[in-house]
């Protein structure tokens, strides 16, 4: 059955879909349950749209149509049709995948390292954040045979996650861009976290000739790395004696001097805001360097890359500074971002911080934290959401005092309104928080 789906699939020119609204002609149209939606609902309309072929449930009660093709799930002939092109889209050629996953720094990572790799071969990579059990397929599908390297980020938010995408995707080179508190609802523990990621790892360990692409200055990733029996190559600010220059107003983006073996140092200059993408930088250099990419032509892709989506993104608004990266947050991530604000240069600075989701029993406690490290820097700030209210409350409780200025605000709309009505100029604002509390709407208003 795989053999005749896929031929169909090669037939379209390697085009699929889940989603009969992005129907333009000849594509293979998958219908997918799930729990508030059903795409055999859409079959026929998929193939009236155009659609070349519609996979659909073969209980679905469809009438007979020669572009239908009945099967008992669609998911599960997405997932294997993934895995067949991805082993014979060359031929008897493998093609090299590169998997990746990471609490923080995915995406960003893997926009460097396909920007990298694409000065001097043919990349096929995630597009967005399409690094589910569904994304990762449709990704692999859009491999073409004129593909040399293929990038595939890997997201989880469960402890089976990455072990059922490395089967999908099916890497031979890994990277982790490091592991932290995130999704703890799912993942039970910090230790669930370091347990489902290092799946990447472990999927490398049993596949020979595989390598690692490892932050040598990240003790976790290390210990993680040295238990499976692959090749490493190694990257970090330390490891490599790097210096991150400072930032401030005039120069608000990530610089970095990187030693070069004659002693000599090579400045990287980015588009990036943030201390914490000084690795996601090193890692793509890093890639660059193993598959032959020239420094200068990784540097000058590194430098040309231009962030987007709310992610480790500068804007201006007339004397004001903002940072933005508010496509999603957790423990980790915000630290990090709290400390390099901190780090910032400017007269004024206001944290815009919503809430961090998916925490389960240690939301609070985790927000209490980043209270607190708020507090430290002197910070002042305005927080958005239910989990932020709670850890004051608690703070009150326990009578401790919070130094810095804080407001809170039950929604981003309220903190919009806030903002509004207020005067800021020579100001530094980050702007941060969970996808789900929108902290996107407070840019409109500054």
């Amino acid at each position: 059955m795989i053999e005749e789906l896929y031929s169909k699939y090669v037939g379209t020119g390697y085009r699929v879909t889940t989603d009969s609204r992005a129907i333009s002609g000849g594509e293979m149209f998958f219908a997918l349950r799930g729990e508030n939606f059903d795409g055999n609902d859409y079959a026929l309309k998929a193939i009236e749209a155009g659609a070349a072929w519609a996979v659909v449930n073969g209980d679905a009660g469809l009438p007979e149509n020669p572009k239908l093709i009945k099967v008992a799930d669609p998911f599960r002939e997405l997932q294997e049709l993934a895995v067949y092109h991805r082993l014979h889209v060359l031929g008897d050629k493998r093609l090299p995948v590169i998997g990746l996953t990471g609490t923080n720094g995915k995406t960003t990572t893997k926009e460097l390292i396909r920007e990298v790799l694409a000065a001097k071969y043919r990349v096929t990579a995630t597009e967005g954040n399409l690094n589910n059990d569904i994304g990762v397929p449709l990704s692999i599908l859009k491999i073409t045979p004129e593909t040399e390297i293929a990038v595939i980020e890997m997201g989880a938010n469960h402890p089976d996650d990455i072990a059922k995408l490395v089967k999908v995707s099916q890497p031979d080179y890994g990277l982790i861009t490091n592991v932290g508190k995130a999704h703890l609802l799912g993942f039970g523990s910090f230790e669930g976290v370091k347990a489902a990621k290092g799946e990447l790892y472990k999927w490398l360990g049993s596949h020979r000739g595989s390598v690692i692409f490892l932050n040598e200055d990240d003790a976790d990733l290390r210990e993680m790395a040295a238990s499976q029996p692959c090749h490493t190559f190694g990257y970090g600010m330390g490891h490599q004696g790097v210096e991150l220059l400072p930032t401030d107003a005039e120069h608000p983006f990530v610089r970095l001097q990187i030693p070069a073996s004659d002693g000599t140092a090579r400045e990287i200059r980015t588009n990036l805001v943030g201390a914490y993408n000084a690795n996601n930088v090193l890692a793509a250099i890093a890639v660059g360097e193993y598959f032959g990419v020239p420094f200068e032509d990784a540097a000058k892709a590194v430098e040309a890359y231009l962030p987007k989506n709310n992610r480790s993104q500068l804007m201006r608004s007339g004397t004001n500074t903002l940072i933005v990266d508010a496509y999603n947050a957790n423990p980790s991530s915000m630290a990090v971002a709290v400390a390099n604000f901190a780090e910032f240069r400017s007269e004024r600075k206001l944290a815009l911080l919503g809430d961090m989701r998916e925490l389960g029993e240690d939301s609070v406690k985790e927000h209490i934290t980043i209270v607190r490290k708020l507090a430290d820097a002197g910070l002042d700030s305005c927080l958005v959401g239910t989990e932020f209210r709670k850890a004051l409350d608690q703070l009150a409780t326990e009578e401790c005092a919070v130094s810095a200025s804080v407001k809170w605000f039950a929604t981003s709309e309220d903190l919009a309104s806030w903002l509004s009505s207020q005067e800021f100029s020579e100001t530094a604002f980050l702007v941060k928080g969970s996808r789900g509390i929108r902290m996107e709407n407070v840019l409109k208003v500054l």
